[in-house]
C-alpha cells in the first residue's frame, strides 16, 4: 500500500509490546455506595416516646430552669437595678437637704416622714461615704438611704439614736458594717455639728479592755459602759459593738440597749448610736446591729466641713 504523503516513516524501534503481561484486563466496575434513605436515618434517629415518669421529669427540669432565670433576674434588679434608682433618690435629698441646711440652722429640725435631717460618714469606709438619714425605716425612706426609727433619741442626745439601712440593693449603705472595729468613728452631721461616735468595745474585748486596745490612743473616751459597782456591770451590761439578734429584737435601738425603756431616767442615760442592718449578706434571717457611743461634738463654727473635720481629728481625706 502507497504511502500517504506527508506522512510520517514508521519508527522502526517501536513495536508493538505484547505477551501475556501486556493481555488487556478487564475493566473493573465498583458498585456504587449504597446511600440510606432519610426515612429510615430518621427513624433510627428517633428516640421512644417518654413515658409518665420521663414526662414528669422533663417537666420538672423546664420548671426549674425557669425559675432560675426569674430569680435571677430578680436579683439583678435588686442589686443593681435598685442601686440606680436609689442612687439619684439619694442625690436629690443631698441636694434638698443643703438646700434647707443654708436656710435655717435652727437647733431641732421638723422631722418629716420621708423627709432628710441629717448626714451620716464613717471615715474608715473613705472620705467620700456619706448619705443622707430619713426620717423613719419604711420602705419608701430606705430607698432613699439610711432610716431613723421613730421615737430614738435624736444625734447627740441621750438614749439611743437608731438608724435602719439596707446592706444590699437600693444603694447598700450598710453593706460593709460587717468590718467595721471597736473604737473606729462614725460622724452623723446636722446642720449646726458633727458628733463624733466611736464603737463600743466588742463582747470579746470587754475583759482587760483599760489595760488593752482601750488603752490606744484611738480609744480614748471609749468604755465598756460597765458600773463595776454593780454585779454584772450594770444596765449595760448586754451592749456590745457588734452582735447579731433576731429581726423580732426591737429593743436594740431601746435607749438602753435590749433592756426596759425606763431602766434609766434619760440624764442617766448615755448618747449611743446603733446601726442595724440584715444579716448575713443577702438574707433577712437576722439582724447585724453596731452600737457606738458619742465621744466628741464639733460645732460647725468651728468647722466649716467634713473634709476640714477630717484634719482636725486626725483622718486623712
Amino acid at each position: 500500500m502507497p504511502r500517504r504523503v506527508g506522512a510520517a516513516a514508521p519508527d522502526p524501534s517501536r513495536r508493538r509490546m505484547t505477551g501475556p503481561e501486556y493481555v488487556e484486563q478487564p475493566t473493573e466496575v465498583f458498585s456504587a455506595v449504597a446511600v440510606a434513605d432519610k426515612d429510615d436515618k430518621k427513624a433510627k434517629k428517633t428516640p421512644p416516646p417518654l413515658g409518665k415518669g420521663g414526662l414528669a421529669i422533663r417537666t420538672a427540669g423546664e420548671i426549674f430552669i425557669t425559675l432560675g432565670v426569674i430569680v435571677l433576674l430578680f436579683m439583678v434588679y435588686e442589686v443593681w437595678v435598685t442601686d440606680l434608682f436609689s442612687a439619684e433618690k439619694q442625690h436629690t435629698a443631698s441636694d434638698q437637704l443643703d438646700g434647707d441646711w443654708s436656710k435655717d440652722r435652727t437647733l431641732h429640725p421638723e422631722l418629716i416622714d420621708g423627709k432628710a435631717f441629717a448626714r451620716i460618714h464613717i471615715p474608715s469606709f473613705g472620705a467620700d461615704f456619706n448619705f443622707t438619714i430619713q426620717e423613719g425605716t419604711g420602705e419608701d425612706s430606705l430607698a432613699v438611704g439610711p432610716g431613723h426609727y421613730k421615737g430614738t433619741a435624736l444625734p447627740g442626745e441621750p438614749g439611743n439614736f437608731g438608724i435602719a439601712g439596707h446592706r444590699v440593693g437600693k444603694g447598700a449603705p450598710f453593706n460593709d458594717l460587717d468590718n467595721l472595729s471597736s473604737c473606729d468613728q462614725i460622724v452623723i452631721e446636722t446642720h449646726t455639728d458633727f458628733f463624733i461616735y466611736q464603737v463600743l468595745p466588742y463582747d470579746d474585748e470587754i475583759k482587760g479592755w483599760s489595760s488593752g486596745k482601750g488603752a490606744q490612743p484611738e480609744c480614748k473616751g471609749v468604755s465598756t459602759l460597765r458600773d463595776p459597782s454593780i454585779p454584772g456591770g450594770g444596765p449595760y451590761d448586754e451592749t456590745f459593738g457588734r452582735k447579731v439578734v433576731q429581726p423580732s429584737q426591737g429593743d436594740a435601738v431601746n435607749p438602753v440597749p435590749y433592756k426596759p425603756a425606763d431602766i434609766l431616767p434619760k440624764a442617766q442615760q448615755a448618747s449611743l448610736l446603733t446601726l442595724t442592718t440584715c444579716h448575713p449578706q443577702f438574707s433577712a434571717k437576722e439582724r447585724l446591729i453596731i452600737t457606738s457611743v458619742l465621744t466628741r461634738q464639733v460645732p460647725k463654727t468651728q468647722v466649716p466641713d467634713y473634709t476640714t473635720l477630717l484634719k482636725k481629728i486626725g483622718v486623712a481625706s
